[in-house]
């Protein structure tokens, strides 16, 4: 995701924290790494009223291999939970073990 000249403080920031996510997700050396702002599907919700936003992952990492989803999803949220409930509100996780 880039953001463009002339683009709203709001496109700012979702690259801001698309890049914030993705810089903290390496970690988990991932083969696939999606992340999508939905942040417009909530908008009125509680959180997107503060401004925090609600993203999707869709991440293949060698580390989930073995693990339980319980425990892949925890991985994630161990590598992000300083970020929430701002500035990310909610975060959607689909977690798959490289083959």
């Amino acid at each position: 995701m880039t953001t463009h000249p002339g683009a709203s403080p709001a496109a700012a920031h979702t690259t801001d924290r698309v890049g914030l996510l993705r810089e903290r997700l390496s970690a988990l050396e991932p083969t696939e790494l999606e992340i999508i702002d939905e942040s417009h599907l909530h908008i009125g919700h509680a959180g997107s009223r503060d401004g925090a936003g609600h993203y999707r992952v869709m991440i293949v990492s060698p580390r989930f291999q073995g693990l339980r989803t319980v425990a892949s999803h925890r991985l994630v949220y161990d590598l992000v939970r300083d970020l929430m409930p701002y500035p990310i509100h909610a975060l959607a996780i689909e977690a798959r073990a490289a083959t």
